[in-house]
């Protein structure tokens, strides 16, 4: 081999080395794209399962659930969570036109979730002051983890399902520090309720 030959040899050599040696800095440094960004939103039973849901709800019993946030957005992130309450004729959240339901909300969690991590916290909710009346079931007041609110919300006998329904649902927000304020995800989850008067 001739000289020049050993000293092209010798270079990329050398930099074979700095390359493997920094190639973990390297890792911190760039950034590659992960995929879509994207939050969970889910609702749990009350031993922590998905199952097991309440369903036939007693007037002045507590139930418990879990609701739970996942991050998959590349950075912390701030989000809302909106408890809400319907009868079967009040408005859902649309979902092809990414618009929250109008209902106000009754409670509300706010945290932030890091990338990749999750967020979970109990709910514990009871109906009270409910009654019965000819065809309709009235809920008067919803508590949530021991605040009470005042829904007034009527729904009738449910014939084919045999039931008097209500939902209690939860929305996900994510603040946007462009507008400066929580927008809707696109997310919500509920649980049907068959209130027992």
């Amino acid at each position: 081999m001739t000289l020049d030959e050993y000293r092209t040899l010798f270079i990329a050599m050398a930099m074979a080395i700095v390359l493997i040696a920094a190639s973990p800095t390297l890792g911190f440094m760039l950034s590659f794209p992960r995929g879509e960004k994207f939050s969970e939103l889910w609702v749990l039973g009350p031993g922590h399962m998905a199952e097991n849901y309440p369903f036939k709800v007693e007037v002045g019993k507590e139930y418990r659930v879990f609701v739970g946030v996942g991050s998959h957005m590349d950075g912390s992130t701030y989000y809302a969570v909106y408890a809400k309450f319907r009868n079967q004729t009040q408005p859902l959240p649309n979902a092809s036109a990414m618009v929250a339901s109008s209902l106000p909300p009754l409670y509300e969690f706010q945290v932030f979730v890091a990338d990749r991590l999750t967020w979970e916290s109990q709910v514990n909710f009871t109906i009270s002051n409910a009654f019965k009346r000819g065809n309709s079931t009235f809920v008067r007041y919803l508590s949530i983890n021991g605040i009470v609110f005042e829904v007034n919300s009527t729904t009738i006998w449910d014939s084919e399902d045999r039931g008097f329904f209500y939902q209690l649902f939860f929305e996900l927000w994510i603040y946007d520090a462009a507008v400066g304020s929580f927008q809707y995800h696109n997310r919500f989850v509920g649980l049907w309720l068959n209130v027992i008067a």
